[in-house]
């Protein structure tokens, strides 16, 4: 049987010697993950459990050592010399081998997404459950509490369990509970670790492999692009008119004209198609010339030589020509007076989260911004500017590939013919994607108001309000 990568094998102890040692079969590991080596080494573990077991007193030529403790302890009624075998693992104790893995790289939002999930998992399944205790029965049964469990159980009934808080919301059939994405995520989380723990030899299936809930709703219907209304709301918002500051005052009309993280986020993300993160977490010497074009480059790497910097995926590192649009409102005079202040970060001031984000902080802001914008719909949020990107290319009918290039978007059929492909050439030159770019349109959207435009320098280092 193989556990993990490591090849083990079952031996039966003779009914004789049962009572004696205490269990009918051993396991032992045969140390090797070739399969030829492993029916070698079987051989030998089996005469030798064989000699320990019944304490033969003739030893063998090629195994002095385990024959001469063999004779030692021949009429001894003890355990046989093998170690003893090792307590079983479970959810407590299998969570911090997982999170501490030198194998992988986990970081403090991951760490902090298993440390909430795991304890209410554990809550049906046993924290100190061994892990081979574990069936697909239980995990179902994980499963239906999950989809019944409140959201914001903790804060809504604080003298509840999870387990209570959902048999609570059946009988009373609450409809303010756990999302699909929400229930499949600590489904993801137990899977995981069952998945690791099948690789480590701590057990032999994973008993939450496949297990999830099924959106019945269309994956178009989850998440829309902003209307043509909501564009205007936001970027006639004050923020983008006139407002006090763009710090507690950005939603009241004033006379400032602040250009900072709050006023160039969103414009970017309308302009670029990237995720939020990605331009929270830029830096000034990610806006580069590439083939005599001005691009955003969407990279890990920072400048500084840190680990502050995320994308979501392999295809997410890419470099992006920076829209017409962008330029036109100022954006390179906005990066070329970062640079005469020697800052290392594009928009200093917003904050690195506990979880690792940039955009934490500022995804909070923006659904406030939104908020008092009058711009709140169902089905969308910061994500819907990628949303309205795609949409743009589509009616600019760019060539798809060069769509997924702008967007960081994989072509999602994972089949092995195009990943091959793909590892062919460099991809597309800069001025083959700043052409597509420049016919990226929304002509119902009128941003006059924001061209030619310069407003007094702003304190770069000082801090946004959260």
């Amino acid at each position: 049987m193989v556990r993990g990568r490591v090849f083990y094998v079952r031996l039966r102890v003779p009914r004789s010697l049962e009572r004696t040692v205490g269990r009918t079969h051993v396991w032992r590991s045969l140390g090797t993950a070739n399969k030829a080596e492993a029916i070698r080494q079987a051989r030998i573990v089996a005469y030798d459990l064989e000699v320990a077991l019944r304490g033969e007193r003739e030893p063998r030529a090629d195994r002095p050592q385990i024959a001469a403790e063999a004779t030692q302890n021949a009429d001894a009624t003890v355990e046989p010399p093998y170690p003893p075998k090792p307590p079983e693992k479970t959810l407590r104790t299998l969570l911090p081998i997982f999170l501490n893995d030198a194998t992988k790289l986990r970081g403090d939002k991951v760490r902090m997404i298993y440390d909430n999930a795991i304890p209410i998992v554990g809550e049906v399944l046993g924290m100190d459950t061994p892990l081979r205790s574990i069936d697909r029965e239980a995990c179902r049964r994980l499963m239906d509490m999950l989809r019944w469990l409140p959201t914001n159980s903790k804060k809504r009934f604080p003298k509840m369990t999870a387990v209570e808080a959902s048999e609570m919301a059946k009988a009373k059939k609450l409809t303010s509970t756990l999302g699909y994405a929400a229930i499949n995520s600590y489904l993801k989380c137990l899977s995981a670790l069952m998945n690791f723990a099948v690789n480590e030899g701590y057990i032999d299936r994973n008993p939450a492999r496949g297990l999830r809930v099924v959106d019945p709703r269309h994956r178009r219907d989850r998440r829309l692009p902003f209307s043509n209304d909501q564009l205007r709301a936001i970027f006639h918002a004050p923020l983008y008119r006139g407002c006090v500051d763009d710090e507690h005052g950005y939603a009241d009309i004033g006379p400032a004209r602040p250009r900072r993280a709050r006023f160039w986020v969103p414009l970017i993300a309308l302009f670029s198609g990237m995720r939020m993160n990605e331009i929270c977490q830029l830096d000034v010497a990610d806006i580069q010339r590439v083939d005599e074009v001005d691009c955003f480059l969407v990279t890990s790497r920072s400048s500084g030589g840190g680990a502050d910097k995320k994308v979501k995926t392999s295809t997410s590192e890419r470099f992006v020509p920076i829209h017409p649009r962008l330029i036109e409102i100022g954006f390179l005079d906005f990066v070329d007076e970062l640079r005469r202040s020697e800052s290392a970060k594009l928009f200093p001031e917003l904050p690195l989260s506990t979880t690792g984000y940039y955009s934490d902080p500022f995804s909070k802001w923006f659904r406030r911004f939104i908020h008092k914008a009058k711009a709140t719909r169902p089905k969308t949020c910061f994500h819907s500017f990628r949303h309205c990107f795609r949409d743009a290319l589509r009616e600019a009918r760019i060539d798809h590939d060069v769509a997924l290039a702008l967007g960081g978007w994989s072509s999602g059929s994972g089949t092995e013919g195009t990943l091959t492909a793909e590892a062919y050439g460099r991809g597309f030159r800069a001025k083959t994607l700043f052409e597509a770019m420049q016919r990226v349109d929304y002509p119902m959207l009128d941003l006059s108001h924001l061209m030619g435009i310069s407003s007094p320098p702003t304190t770069a280092t000082q801090a946004l309000p959260s």
